[in-house]
Parts: C-alpha cells; sequence; structure tokens
C-alpha cells in the first residue's frame, strides 16, 4: 500500500482539466487500495509568500509570536504531509506559459533549507528522496512539441522544484491543444486519460 499526495491547483473547480485528470488517477490509486491525501491550493490557497512569513521562519521557536508560531507550524505541517508521500502528484494548468501563483507558493512554503534540502559544499542537495511524482499538465495550446514548445515554462519549472528538493523520477501527463477548438480539446483529454488508466501504482 503506497500513499499519494495530490497538490491540485486550478481555480477553475469541476471545470478545470487537470483536476479531471486528478480525479481519474486519484480513483484509480483508490481502487487499488492505496492511501490518498489532496491538497486543493486552487480552492484552497495558501497565503502568499511575504515579510511576515520570512520572519517567522528564520525565528528562533522559543521568540515567535502566536502568529509567527501559527505560520511556522503550517510550514512544518505541509513538509510533514510532503515527506508522508511515496507518490506526489501534481495538477496544473498553464497561466500564461507558467505555473499557477497558488502553486508557486505550495512550492514557497515545502522548499525550505535543512528541512527538503541543503546546501553543501559541492551544491544544493534535496532531502525529499525515494519519491515518485507525476505531473498532470493541462495547455490550451501544444507545448510538448513544435514551435511552442520553447515557451513552456510550467513543466520544466515543476520539474526543476521537484529535483531541487531530491525528486528526479517524474512522469509527466499532458492534455494538450484544449483551447484550439473542441475536436482538439476532447482529443487532448482522450489522450491524457488514456495515459492516466495506464499509470501502474508506486
Amino acid at each position: 500500500m503506497s500513499k499519494y499526495l495530490f497538490i491540485e491547483s486550478s481555480v477553475r473547480g469541476e471545470a478545470s482539466a487537470s483536476g479531471q485528470l486528478a480525479a481519474r488517477l486519484k480513483a484509480q490509486v483508490q481502487a487499488a487500495g492505496h492511501v490518498v491525501a489532496t491538497r486543493d491550493v486552487g480552492a484552497d490557497p495558501l497565503p502568499p509568500l511575504d515579510g511576515a512569513l520570512l520572519g517567522a521562519l528564520f525565528s528562533a521557536a522559543d521568540g515567535r509570536s502566536a502568529e509567527q508560531q501559527a505560520q511556522a507550524d503550517r510550514v512544518t505541517a505541509l513538509i510533514d504531509e510532503l515527506q508522508a508521500a511515496d507518490t506526489v502528484v501534481i495538477a496544473t494548468g498553464m497561466y500564461n506559459f507558467g505555473v499557477p501563483a497558488q502553486l508557486k507558493t505550495w512550492f514557497d512554503y515545502v522548499l525550505q533549507a535543512g528541512r527538503t534540502f541543503r546546501y553543501t559544499a559541492d551544491g544544493p542537495v534535496g532531502l525529499v528522496t525515494g519519491k515518485h511524482a507525476i505531473i498532470l499538465a493541462a495547455t490550451g495550446g501544444i507545448y510538448s512539441s513544435g514551435p511552442a514548445a520553447a515557451a513552456d515554462f510550467m513543466v520544466p519549472h515543476v520539474k526543476q522544484m521537484l529535483a531541487f528538493i531530491g525528486i528526479t523520477d517524474v512522469t509527466v501527463v499532458r492534455a494538450e491543444g484544449l483551447a484550439l477548438g473542441e475536436a482538439s480539446a476532447q482529443a487532448g483529454m482522450a489522450q491524457a486519460l488514456s495515459v492516466v488508466e495506464t499509470l501502474q501504482a508506486a
């Protein structure tokens, strides 16, 4: 039995294409008897990184105010949730060629020196190891190949942030062409859902 953590980031609710992919995969792994946790940062966004949060994180625990401690506790809970998972599923749409702000904020919380990575004389080393990640990406255009591929700052960004904390075993599933007409959208979703169905439980 494996533990899956789904990070969903769309603000579109049930209309979300990445959310539909996540729902299909979630049902699949639950049917196989695996444990699923969901963090929907699109529906319930985290407060964006600001000076107050940084102050809380860089303050000694015994010197924090109650508000600072609550902020630090939220970060700890998110990191613990991440560390407890065997497979991390990132469901995201492309917003202006990149990740949604809500997803970037989640990464801002969990990328913490000394906790999910550490600096060494040879450079940073990820501390979140032995995990698999699945990126469920939905895009209006075609970004996996062709002339628009150079404008995909979403999937490479997510893969880089995962690699930075030690997660390098990554599977990418793309639903593409969703804004290129009804036929293209249907074909893009059908193709992505067929790939999701082939994913084996970790």
